[in-house]
């Protein structure tokens, strides 16, 4: 939603959900099942955050709390969806929420980049508090 334009955000949506549900074919699925998928695909489990101990600063992995989960995946989904090339937003969420659901896209290589960096730097766990 940009400038609080909250109908205009609601029909981008349907209509990306409408694309999505005559690209995809999938009679056994509806579109709505298919925004799940792809939501629940590029949900992130961990974040890293910056933590000040002693004059270093080091990437402490934490847990997402589950309303910050899919605020995180919903605004990374958005993201990547603004930067694909395409006529209209609804075309590249469309574009997007395909891409999430066969686990690929931008929004699902953040997803990965975020868990490797917790992965990596794992070591300072212990930094929480």
């Amino acid at each position: 939603m940009q400038h609080g334009k909250k109908t205009v955000a609601y029909q981008i949506f349907y209509d990306a959900l409408d694309i999505v549900d005559s690209r995809m074919k999938n009679d056994e699925l509806s579109s709505l099942d298919i925004w799940k998928k792809a939501l629940e695909n590029i949900t992130p489990a961990v974040e890293v955050k910056s933590r000040r101990v002693g004059g270093a600063t080091f990437q402490v992995p934490m847990e997402i709390r589950p309303e910050r989960k899919v605020a995180v995946s919903i605004k990374n989904l958005i993201l990547f969806a603004r930067k694909r090339s395409g006529k209209s937003m609804a075309d590249k969420l469309a574009a997007e929420i395909q891409a999430a659901y066969n686990n690929e896209g931008g929004a699902f290589k953040r997803k990965e980049d975020t868990h490797r960096m917790a992965e990596a730097n794992r070591a300072f766990a212990h930094f929480r508090f």
